[in-house]
């Protein structure tokens, strides 16, 4: 894909999201099949619950204005839930064998928020509106107030009745670009989806155990990764020394150094460019030819990045999701109703 092709498919979304906009309904080109029947405005049309989107973003704001990494937490939760079984808000069920119980899905938060704005509607609406369509729309309103679109988010979801730690599939963060865009399009996702929802590393933290392969033992060679630029991995390895003994610290770090305040910006595209990437699946962006030139082209265009951003992120949204009579509406995010 030469870079003159990437900017009209991008313009096409563009075109596609304005369709989608004014035709209140997600039944569009290149929408997941079975998130038909989301419409926009759900609960103002069915007279359930009008006023869930100023609900919902007010409880986000109250958050974000103390602790900007609410974006990014919001984007991982709703890609967990999502990528396993669908967006059916499974992630957010408790107990010990359910998808929040995998170690795979180890450091996901915004569990709390979540209940809260739960809490909320439930006070102003009883038994309307979805915890998977809570989900979306906080994590859309998270986007937001940290400088990215502000999409529609199609509504109608409802809540699944089951999770199992066994359907955690989440990939490594050091594989091949090719690996990672197999497990994207065995979700029904495409390579531009996988380009652009790899995006949202930049903002948030990671684990330094993510990437200690990279620092110290890439490929089993005892040698750092040799595609790192040498001043990041200066920098990364002051940050996460080589793992020596049990119970050592495992220290979060910025999964884009140079976005400190964790807001929504392109230079993740300029460091993938520039071989900085903090993850080796990032970094792999550059070996294939479309996904170099779309981080190329993003690189060059946060306006470009936000129009891509924000259909993939309702093509995930989108997917596998229950409607209808399928699932329920939970009282209880964290439970299925009794």
């Amino acid at each position: 894909m030469k870079r003159e092709q990437g900017l009209v498919i991008l313009s096409i979304l563009a075109l596609v999201a304005l369709e989608t906009m004014v035709g209140g309904s997600q039944a569009a080109i290149g929408m997941p099949p079975e998130s038909a029947p989301l419409i926009r405005h759900f609960y103002k049309v069915h007279n359930t619950c009008a006023y869930v989107e100023p609900f919902v973003r007010h409880q986000v704001q109250l958050i974000w204005a103390n602790d900007k990494t609410v974006a990014p937490k919001l984007i991982k939760l709703l890609y967990a839930d999502c990528m396993v079984n669908g967006c059916d808000a499974s992630i957010l069920l408790d107990g010990p064998n359910t998808e929040k119980a995998s170690p795979k899905a180890r450091g996901l938060a915004a569990f709390v928020l979540i209940d809260k704005i739960k809490q909320v509607l439930e006070a102003r609406c009883p038994g309307a509106v979805s915890c998977a369509d809570i989900l979306n729309i906080a994590a859309r309103d998270a986007v937001y107030l940290s400088g990215g679109p502000s999409y529609p988010v199609f509504l109608g979801r409802r809540d699944g009745l089951e999770s199992n730690a066994a359907w955690v599939d989440f990939p490594s963060p050091s594989m091949s670009w090719e690996s990672s865009l197999a497990y994207f399009e065995s979700k029904g996702l495409d390579l531009q989806d996988m380009v652009t929802l790899l995006g949202a590393h930049m903002m948030g933290r990671v684990r330094c155990s993510n990437i200690l392969d990279r620092l110290y033992n890439f490929n089993n060679t005892g040698k750092p990764d040799p595609s790192m630029e040498p001043s990041t991995l200066t920098y990364l390895r002051a940050e996460c020394p080589q793992k020596v003994r049990l119970g050592q610290p495992n220290p979060l770090i910025n999964l884009n150094p140079s976005n400190p305040s964790h807001s929504f910006t392109n230079s993740y595209y300029s460091r993938v460019l520039e071989k900085k990437s903090v993850l080796g699946v990032d970094q792999q962006l550059i070996y294939g030819e479309d996904t170099h030139d779309l981080s190329d082209e993003y690189a060059a265009g946060l306006q470009d990045f936000k129009l891509g951003f924000a259909f993939s992120m309702s093509r995930m949204g989108g997917l596998k999701v229950l409607t209808g009579t399928k699932g329920q509406i939970r009282l209880d995010c964290r439970m299925v109703n009794k």
